[in-house]
């Protein structure tokens, strides 16, 4: 499990097709501290390590994504160069800092606006029809692996949601929400409790 706060920025070093798509991702994380077989959400996907080592250009993991994984993801867009935020999974006892998060993307939300306002930036995103039920104001949601808070939600005419977040300065800087542009796809994954709270009421 993860919390939705980035503890580096990675790169995409590598890319290529082998049945499955494999990349090569450049990381500040030493490769002593990082398991063969351990889960690291990349901009939200949880992805699982099959190599690791150094090179001329830094640190460095690879990761494997099946089709599913690209259908149902930015992930297929991605190319050599691509920054992605990147967060190793929780070991027991660390901080809940953000909202307990599965890595397991839901969909696709879109970038309406970027709007700064003061030190900070309000962004203006897109639920698809699929998702918006599960968005709430004051409920958190994950975009690209970080863990936010929702301020408004508005619904529209199409079924889908326009939903408003605040992103402070430390996080804009320390992310790659500032690469994004209005148009741009984010990953999307929903809280797990409001997951589960649909679920009963549906039963109901």
């Amino acid at each position: 499990m993860f919390t939705g706060i980035v503890t580096d920025i990675g790169r995409v070093a590598d890319l290529r097709v082998e049945g499955d798509t494999v990349l090569t991702i450049e990381t500040a994380y030493a490769p002593d501290s990082i398991d063969l077989g351990a889960s690291i959400a990349c901009s939200g996907v949880c992805l699982t390590v099959t190599e690791k080592g150094q090179g001329e250009g830094g640190n460095w993991f690879r990761v494997a994504a099946s089709a599913e994984t690209l259908s149902k993801t930015t992930l297929a867009g991605w190319q050599v160069g691509t920054r992605i935020n990147l967060e190793r999974a929780l070991r027991l006892g660390d901080e809940l800092g953000g909202h307990l998060m599965l890595g397991h993307v839901d969909g696709i939300a879109r970038l309406v606006s970027v709007t700064p306002e003061g030190d900070s930036h309000r962004l203006v995103v897109q639920a698809p029809a699929d998702l918006a039920r599960y968005v709430a104001p004051k409920g958190s949601v994950c975009l690209d692996g970080i863990s936010l808070t929702v301020n408004a939600v508005e619904d529209r005419p199409d079924g889908t949601a326009h939903f408003g977040i605040n992103i402070v300065g430390h996080t804009w800087t320390h992310t790659t929400l500032a690469d994004r542009r209005p148009g741009d796809g984010l990953n999307m994954e929903i809280d797990v409790l409001a997951r589960y709270v649909a679920r009963l009421t549906a039963r109901d």
